[in-house]
């Protein structure tokens, strides 16, 4: 099991990542640095990965880990987006589900865009 840490300013999280393609790929890649951005209960910030094209989720659960191929974006979901119909949480276009947080996700609401976010591995 691959656990990551994810801190922004003082809000600090853990997460578990799921046995998947997506996940390999963005465990390879910490530790991660950037500028968090908001987008509704979104975090989510550029990466260097690139995946092949897969089945993506159109609609996702409260906190779950996804990658946003359009953007190569590492994405964290906690609530409606935008996108969002009725209380469902909706991604602006199909994402790939890698990981989800440990506990209450919405540790998250007090974060603005622009704040340094980092993703590192936890290592057992």
């Amino acid at each position: 099991m691959r656990k990551i840490k994810i801190v922004v300013e003082d809000v600090e999280a853990t997460a578990t990542l799921y046995d998947n393609a997506t996940a390999d790929a963005v465990w390879k890649a910490l530790p991660l640095e950037a500028r968090a951005n908001r987008w509704g209960d979104e975090i989510y910030f550029s990466t260097q990965v690139t995946l092949p094209s897969q089945e993506g989720r159109e609609v996702v659960d409260a906190g779950d880990l996804a990658y946003w191929p359009p953007g190569r974006a590492f994405c964290i979901f906690w609530g409606p987006t935008p996108a969002s119909r009725g209380d469902e949480i909706r991604p602006a276009s199909p994402v790939y589900v890698f990981g989800k947080i440990d506990g209450d996700p919405k540790v998250f609401d007090g974060v603005r865009g622009g704040e340094s976010i980092t993703v590192e591995k936890i290592e057992p």
